[in-house]
Parts: C-alpha cells; sequence; structure tokens
C-alpha cells in the first residue's frame, strides 16, 4: 500500500515590482482542507488527486498548501521562512512515506533567496531522506534551477499556453510517481540552457512557433521509456541568476536519449526566438485607435501590468491616455487600488463618491488620478476563476462609474487572465467600446476572437513585455533580446537521483 505525500508551494513574482508580497498574500491549507479543496477545482493537485483516488491501495498523506493569492512583487524574506517553517514542519511532522508529490510553480524569488524551490526540495529531502522519490509539477514560466533537479526525481510541466492543462499536468505527474514508487521506472533528467528571454504571440501553443518545440516535448512523453519532457521559457520579470528558458526531458534510465532529445527541443525554441517578441502599440497610437473605432470593442492588452505576471495592478496609463485624448465611448478598466475601494464603500451604493484611482502602489511608475464617479455595486471580491473554478480573492471590490469609463477597483491584485472579475461584476467586456485586459494572453474566446481591435499597449509596469527596459542585474549575460549578442551553444546537464548531476 503505497503512502503518497502531498505538498503545494506556489507563487510566480516580479522582481520589478516594488512593492514586496508578504504571508497575507497566500492562502494557507493544513491536511484534510488539502485533499477536500483540491478535489474540487481543476488544479494541479486535483489531477494528481484524480489519479491517486482511483489507484487501488494508495494511502494519502496531505501536508501543508502554501497558494498565493496571485502573482506579485518579491516575497519578503520573514513571510517565506513562516510559510516555509509551516510546510517543513508539516513534511517533518508526517509518518513515513514510499513518495512525494510537490505541486511548485518555478518562480519564487525572496528578498535574498534567488531559488526558493529548490531550497524547499532540499530541506525535504533532508527531513525524508535519499530514497523517497520526489516528483514535481512546475508551470512552463517557472525557472528550471539545477537545485530543483537534484532534490527531486522527476519534473513534470504544462505544455499549454494560455495554461489549460493544470488538471492533465498533475494527472502526470501523479501517474508518473505511481510508477517509479512501483519500481518500474529509474528516471534520469536531461537539461539544456537557453540564454533567451521571450515574449509574444509565438509562444500560443496552439498556433505560435514555440508549438515545434512543445510537440517534440509531448511526443517524447508518449514514446516508449519517455517519461516527461517540456520546454521552459520562465518568467522575464523575476530577475534572479538561474533566470533563463530551458527545455528538459526525462527518459527511463537512458541518459543518451534525454541528452539528445534535451538538445533537440532547445534548438527547436531558439531556431524561432528572434520571433517570440510583442510588436507593442504606444499609448497615444492606442487611444487613438480606440477613439477611431466605431463599431465593436477594442481590446487594449496592458500586459505590463498583469497580475497573473507578478505586477502591483494599479496602473492608470491607458485611463490617462483615453481621457488625453478626449475618449467619448464606453470603457471598462480594472485597477487595484483599497483606498479607492474604502472611499467607495464609505459613499454607499448608488451615491457619487471624489477618490483617486491607481498609482497607490507602484509609485515608481504611476500617480494617482482625481476621478469623481457614481458606485455602481460593492462586493467582497471573492469569485470563481473562470478557467479552474477555483476561489479568488479581490478583496472588498467597488464599481464605479466616472461618466463613460466603468471602473472595477479592487483592493489587492488578483489574476486576470480570463473574464471572472468582470463577470461576478456585472460587466460583459463585450458590451462595452473598449476594455483593459491586464494579461499578456488569455484564451482566444475570451477577448481575441471577437474583438474589433486587439492592441498591445507599450504602457510602463514591472511585467512590460519591452523587457529592455526593465533593468536586468542579475541574471547571467548575454541574454536576448537584452543583449545584441547573445549565442547559443547546446550544453547538457544530466541528474539522478543517486548519482549527482
Amino acid at each position: 500500500m503505497p503512502r503518497i505525500l502531498i505538498a503545494e508551494c506556489k507563487q510566480e513574482v516580479s522582481t520589478f515590482n516594488p512593492v514586496l508580497s508578504g504571508q497575507e498574500d497566500f492562502t494557507m491549507r493544513h491536511r484534510q482542507e488539502v485533499l477536500n479543496y483540491h478535489r474540487r477545482v481543476r488544479s494541479e493537485v486535483g489531477g494528481a488527486l484524480s489519479v491517486f483516488d482511483a489507484t487501488p491501495g494508495v494511502e494519502l498523506v496531505p501536508t501543508c498548501s502554501a497558494h498565493f493569492i496571485t502573482s506579485g512583487g518579491t516575497l519578503a524574506d520573514a513571510a517565506f521562512k513562516r510559510i516555509a517553517g509551516e510546510l517543513l514542519a508539516s513534511i517533518k511532522a508526517a509518518p513515513a512515506v514510499d513518495g512525494v508529490y510537490f505541486s511548485l510553480h518555478g518562480a519564487m524569488a525572496t528578498e535574498t533567496e534567488g531559488d526558493p524551490e529548490g531550497y524547499l526540495l532540499a530541506e525535504t529531502r533532508k527531513i525524508l531522506g535519499e530514497r523517497v522519490p520526489i516528483v514535481i509539477s512546475l508551470d512552463l514560466h517557472g525557472i528550471l534551477t539545477d537545485r530543483m533537479l537534484e532534490q527531486s526525481d522527476a519534473a513534470v510541466a504544462f505544455h499549454t499556453y494560455p495554461h489549460v492543462d493544470f488538471f492533465g499536468t498533475g494527472v502526470r505527474a501523479a501517474r508518473l510517481l505511481l510508477r517509479i514508487v512501483a519500481g518500474e521506472v529509474r528516471p534520469v533528467t536531461a537539461k539544456v540552457t537557453v540564454p533567451a528571454l521571450v515574449r509574444g504571440d509565438e509562444l500560443i501553443t496552439e498556433t505560435g512557433s514555440i508549438r515545434h518545440a512543445v510537440n517534440a516535448a509531448k511526443a517524447i512523453e508518449q514514446s516508449p521509456g519517455g517519461l516527461s519532457a517540456a520546454m521552459m521559457w520562465g518568467n522575464p520579470f523575476t530577475d534572479v541568476p538561474a533566470l533563463a528558458s530551458n527545455s528538459f526531458v526525462v527518459t527511463d534510465n537512458d541518459p543518451a536519449r534525454a541528452e539528445r532529445e534535451a538538445v533537440r527541443i532547445a534548438n527547436l525554441f531558439w531556431e524561432h526566438h528572434e520571433k517570440m517578441q510583442v510588436p507593442l502599440t504606444c499609448l497615444t497610437d492606442a487611444a487613438r485607435i480606440t477613439k477611431e473605432n466605431s463599431t465593436g470593442t477594442v481590446v487594449l492588452v496592458d500586459a505590463a501590468d498583469a497580475t497573473s505576471s507578478g505586477a502591483s495592478g494599479d496602473s492608470n496609463a491607458i485611463l490617462r491616455a483615453l481621457l488625453d485624448a478626449g475618449y467619448q465611448g464606453t470603457a471598462l478598466i480594472p485597477i487595484v487600488d483599497s483606498g479607492a475601494v474604502s472611499a467607495a464603500f464609505a459613499a454607499g451604493i448608488g451615491s457619487l463618491v471624489k477618490t483617486t484611482v491607481g498609482g497607490a502602489l507602484d509609485r515608481r511608475r504611476f500617480t494617482p488620478l482625481p476621478i469623481e464617479g457614481r458606485v455602481r455595486m460593492l462586493s467582497d471580491g471573492w469569485f470563481h476563476s473562470e478557467t479552474t473554478r477555483e476561489l479568488w480573492q479581490a478583496g472588498r471590490t467597488a464599481v464605479v462609474q466616472t461618466d463613460n469609463f466603468t471602473l472595477i477597483l479592487t483592493s489587492r491584485a488578483v489574476s486576470l487572465y480570463d473574464r471572472a472579475l468582470f463577470l461576478a461584476h456585472g460587466c460583459d467586456p463585450e458590451h462595452f467600446g473598449a476594455v483593459v485586459v491586464k494579461s499578456p494572453h488569455c484564451e482566444p474566446h475570451m477577448f481575441k476572437a471577437w474583438a474589433a481591435r486587439y492592441v498591445d499597449v507599450d504602457a510602463p509596469g514591472s511585467t512590460s513585455a519591452n523587457l529592455r527596459s526593465l533593468g536586468h542585474t542579475k541574471c547571467k549575460r548575454p541574454m536576448f533580446p537584452l543583449d545584441p549578442d547573445a549565442e547559443f551553444a547546446p550544453e547538457v546537464k544530466l541528474f539522478q537521483r543517486g548519482q549527482g548531476s
């Protein structure tokens, strides 16, 4: 009867966001609560549980889940110390186990620790010993460090962007772990690091040129002896020493094949890397395009303030640009500003409120904008993700209409890679002349498929696709597109438990 330990610690940060994340930005769940929650949602842990629950004889040992409410700035050291302490204590208190499934993201960073996931895995290994197999699941925006692979037996990563395979990734990880526990396979991992930071439509796995590398990885997983494979292009906003893109391949004790295939995937990625940038439209032109549009909805993509990538969410740059252009159509715009929300609550539904919006958090880039508007809705800010049905928490939320602009003001950042925030507050994006989407990519049906115009805006922000504007100081150089002389010569690192790297 295999006994499987379940653990989770996930956050994605932008180190260019000046606002530190804290423990209050995480939801902590313990023991049975971990299972109860994830059995209801389409998360990675949910996918893994579907496999374990369907396998006779598996005994689950849930420990602790530390799940970020949304991405944010660098995690404060003190907060990470408390979170890691709580998680590791729960692992230490667990009974002896035969295997571990650890759900991670891969793009965490604290004030002094550039590889928190590697640290957690190393400490877990100290507690459980060298013989207990550990399988980790990762977001393809994770930064795959050597320490993460040294301390785990195998990794499994997303294959889709926009991400629609949360659940499926957990399924793959659980199946692989059970095979390792049963002694059916002995994984060996090859990793190739590529000096490139990439963004843009070419990374959409259904249609973009990234599909060549992704499809190669998927084919390896489906072949005899191929246990796991992926192309991970990291989060370019998490500026840490290991930041880069990485291919990896896990085979059943076949290091030569793992090396060969990891190089092939990396080459398929590098072959197209120069196209993997976003053509951006300046704020003035974006406002002009919106003003001149006469039918349908203009979707203004403010990926520079993408809360799901670690931005603060309090940008008012596009709102200012539309006001300056004299735009007279309707617009729907989300902004994080707890002070403005408090003012709206104090005024009450139907009342006028005078306040400022934006510039409350990232004061390096934004300044507060005075408005007067009518409060249309107030809520507690709890709603379900359109994508995974997970429960999201925006804090107290107010819908304020100021002239032709409808502002959804939240007390805290929340992921905006679907329409859930809008729809939960009575606002259908298709009913507006313009909508600001603070996410680099959403599933096509959510916005792009029906938009009259879809404009990637060159706005300021801590997750700007204009990567040269951010000021990377920690990642290795040269690095595309930060340096014109970045070159790629594949080098392979091998990892196998008990044999070093």
